[in-house]
């Protein structure tokens, strides 16, 4: 029976016990032969590891062992800052046979512990955890061969005195190759591995269902395995609230089929790279302008709720002395365009064609309506003018910006090509990343017929809708 200040391996000094089941015991030790201890100096933290016992015999049969053996091989060639580093491995036959693995000490509580203390995770607190874990599954997946831990949870994750998040207990830890065989041991933890992971069939996705339904834990505060379950599928919807996109990326990462979860880690991160770059999204500042609502109520309306976002322009108008001489000078215009019509068929036809056209943008500026709607999904822009509707539909999850573009608006003055000079507020620019399957970005445009004030006010709203998405 071991005690604390028992001395095993005629090294190792126990102190506390940190852990127990099933033949093993998890000890915090002192490393007597370390290089800062001496025997006139009390116990630093450079001086403590953890030291993990197996009893063989009883209980513990060989699997347990070639998974323990397993555990210190792998270990030795693991080196990441995150998880902790190998130290020594040994065997003590003394009544009992003992194998030992002994590993760097990181002080802090492991995850299960904070919730056991009534610790609340936040959505910003989980997704700042996904990515630190994302981070040391991307090294063990791309290792050669490839690590799968699979026994991703709460009680093997760490959140240390640094404030960083360690992965801990590597003890079914596997490398991919030895998947391929033909005998495999059943390990994980109920409601956080999947299923394929008990028919021996795991895959780097396994490890993300892990994570996923341990953060799932770490959110409703309620372990994945006591929550309801949908054809497999963990609902905790209804146990939290949180914004749609990470709502979905959970989902993903947590759905029962693995083809239907993200492959890797790295498509992981990515993902939810985008999730938080719909939180960094900041409201334009609003000292270009004051903001009043009941001066633009009587053409521009603003629905706004948690999910969707509407936003109608009604059309500008004929508003001065300016604007009546262009539509009639257009009208005008487009008159002796018609009469052409009729003697120099069809001529006429492709010089009306070509009028409409290039009068178009400024028809647009005083006569076209506008409705932008939004949803945690997509964003559709529908303009009207007179009978022509035109549609442009984008995704919401990929926008990068939303900025106002100044410009000049030429209108012709007479048939020949003289012009003059119209300024106006030329569009709000929702820029957005190309899907997957094409790099660089999309811009889509409207506003013509908004004065800077009103594009201004209007990027403002979207950007504060998109903020709290």
């Amino acid at each position: 029976m071991l005690e604390a200040g028992d001395i095993i391996n005629q090294r190792y000094q126990l102190q506390s016990k940190l852990g127990r089941n099933a033949g093993r015991q998890t000890w915090l030790a002192k490393d007597l032969q370390s290089e800062s201890n001496t025997p006139t100096t009390e116990t630093s933290l450079s001086d403590l590891v953890v030291v993990k016992l197996l009893a063989f015999g009883g209980n513990v049969q060989w699997e347990d062992l070639k998974l323990f053996e397993r555990e210190a091989q792998i270990l030795q060639q693991i080196n990441h800052n995150r998880i902790p580093k190998y130290q020594d491995y040994f065997s003590i036959d003394d009544r009992n046979l003992w194998f030992g693995l002994v590993q760097e000490y990181i002080p802090g509580n492991s995850l299960r512990q904070l919730l056991d203390k009534g610790k609340r995770f936040s959505e910003l607190e989980a997704k700042k955890i996904a990515q630190e874990i994302l981070s040391i599954l991307l090294y063990l997946h791309d290792s050669k061969p490839p690590l799968l831990h699979r026994d991703i949870k709460p009680s093997n994750l760490i959140l240390g005195e640094d404030l960083n998040i360690y992965l801990v207990d590597f003890g079914a830890v596997q490398d991919r190759a030895a998947t391929e065989g033909g005998t495999f041991t059943v390990v994980g933890t109920y409601g956080y591995a999947p299923m394929e992971q008990f028919g021996g069939k795991s895959v780097p996705a396994s490890d993300l269902y892990a994570l996923g339904a341990t953060l799932i834990h770490l959110l409703t505060r309620t372990p994945p395995g006591d929550l309801p379950t949908k054809d497999l599928t963990i609902q905790f919807s209804d146990c939290i609230s949180l914004k749609p996109q990470f709502a979905d990326w959970l989902e993903k990462m947590t759905h029962p089929a693995v083809e239907r979860r993200f492959k890797t880690a790295q498509q992981a991160f990515k993902a939810l790279e985008a999730v938080e770059r719909k939180s960094d999204i900041k409201p334009i500042s609003k000292e270009k302008f004051a903001h009043n609502s009941l001066s633009f109520s009587k053409r521009i309306k603003i629905f706004s709720e948690q999910n969707y976002l509407d936003i109608t322009v009604a059309k500008r108008g004929i508003q001065n002395l300016q604007d009546a001489t262009n539509v009639a000078f257009i009208t005008l215009f487009m008159f002796i365009s018609s009469c052409l019509t009729l003697n120099l068929f069809p001529l006429g036809i492709i010089t009306l064609i070509i009028c409409y056209l290039a009068f178009y943008p400024y028809l647009e500026y005083l006569f076209g309506d506008t409705k932008i709607s939004f949803n945690y999904r997509n964003f559709l822009i529908k303009r009207k003018l007179f009978f022509n509707i035109i549609q442009e539909q984008g995704d919401t999850q990929n926008i990068q910006d939303v900025s106002v573009n100044y410009q000049a608006l030429k209108i012709p003055s007479s048939i020949n090509d003289q012009s003059i000079n119209y300024s106006y507020s030329n569009a709000i620019i929702i820029t957005t990343k190309k899907s997957k399957y094409y790099r660089g970005y999309q811009r889509y445009s409207f506003g013509k017929q908004l004065t800077e004030e009103e594009s201004i006010w209007i990027a403002n709203e979207i950007r504060n809708w998109l903020s709290n998405q």
